[in-house]
């Protein structure tokens, strides 16, 4: 075994056993699905978990079982895919980049996302479906500015210089969007709650529109995990084992757009949890992506479906944007990391 490929293993060594590993994510699993399920029971009337397992095996068309088809379990099934599809992302630029900032909110992803449904709304009035596209190609176009504009000067693309351009780039699209919406009105109330980060008016057919991109995503992401932990060790690395970091970095776009897109077509730009959660798996499993990514995956749609019932259940309202509740959780968690790792990023 070359030195290279035996630093590639040792970096892939982390605390505790796979078994325990394991044991760990399916728990996680089972949390997921045991939150999934009381999250459909909150609402303006009590539903008993019962009638949820009901609806799903055994539907009758009862009143109950409507509202949890059509109304309730959408939500929550949208907060899972959500969820996931941003952690992994957010994994997955942070391996690539080697930049604990990097995040699809911080790099202008979501904001790029945002920016083009929002345009196509006020300009041709698009639906949820079309909005899916108008959201790949606003992330995917945000991704290649920032990289671009950071890739100037003789260092090229640094950690920080990509943090600092995605938050240039952020703050400008947000500041159009802003002023789009100010003078169309229209626009403002269909998609007001949407930019917030929301849940709230999920349908099963807009959330089967997106399942697939965001599962094609997650799957890819699976599949490419430890290539992605290659590249998380530098391009020299990379390069030394083999791996061609541009082709898999171009590669790595693609799945992020997938995930960040098809993420904020379905929930809006909802932030900070690109960035918490990978931290967060990596605190658990060390820094092999090939368990930083299903764990990713699980815990943000946990994360996710429990903030957004939680707000509900706290502020008695079923449209309170599980933006808010996240950026209430993230913000505190990105001042420490920020001040913790700011140093080594630059």
């Amino acid at each position: 075994m070359s030195r290279a490929a035996a630093n590639v293993s040792r970096r892939c060594r982390c605390t505790g056993s796979d078994a325990a590993r394991s044991v760990t994510l399916a728990g996680m699993f089972l949390a997921l699905l045991a939150t999934l399920i009381w999250s459909v029971t909150v609402g303006t009337s009590d539903i008993q978990a019962g009638a949820v397992l009901s609806a799903i095996f055994a539907f009758d068309g009862s009143r109950d079982h409507l509202v949890i088809t059509a109304l309730r379990l959408p939500r929550s099934l949208a907060g899972v895919l959500a969820g996931s599809a941003l952690a992994v992302a957010g994994a997955i630029m942070q391996a690539v980049t080697n930049n604990p900032l990097a995040s699809p909110g911080l790099l202008g992803i979501n904001a790029g996302a945002a920016f083009a449904v929002v345009v196509a709304t006020s300009s041709i009035g698009i639906g949820s479906q079309a909005s899916i596209w108008f959201a790949f190609g606003g992330a995917g176009a945000a991704a290649v500015i920032v990289y671009v504009v950071a890739s100037v000067g003789h260092r090229g693309a640094t950690p920080l210089k990509l943090v600092l351009a995605g938050a240039v780039l952020s703050m400008f699209l947000g500041a159009l969007t802003t002023a789009l919406l100010l003078f169309d009105q229209a626009t403002l109330e269909a998609v007001r709650l949407w930019t917030a980060g929301s849940l709230s008016g999920r349908t099963a057919v807009e959330v089967g529109s997106v399942a697939p991109y965001i599962l094609a995503g997650l799957v890819a992401a699976v599949v490419l995990r430890r290539n992605i932990t290659t590249l998380s060790l530098g391009a020299e690395l990379a390069r030394s084992v083999g791996q061609d970091a541009i082709v898999w970095r171009c590669i790595a776009v693609v799945v992020v757009t997938l995930l960040a897109g098809g993420a904020v077509a379905l929930a809006g730009p909802v932030g900070f949890v690109g960035l918490v959660v990978p931290h967060a798996a990596r605190m658990i499993v060390g820094g092999d992506y090939r368990w930083i990514i299903p764990f990713s995956a699980v815990g943000c749609g946990l994360i996710l479906v429990l903030a957004d019932t939680a707000g509900r259940a706290l502020f008695g309202s079923q449209s309170f944007p599980v933006g808010v509740t996240m950026a209430m959780v993230g913000a505190p968690f990105f001042i420490w990391l920020a001040r913790t790792r700011i140093g080594s990023a630059a």
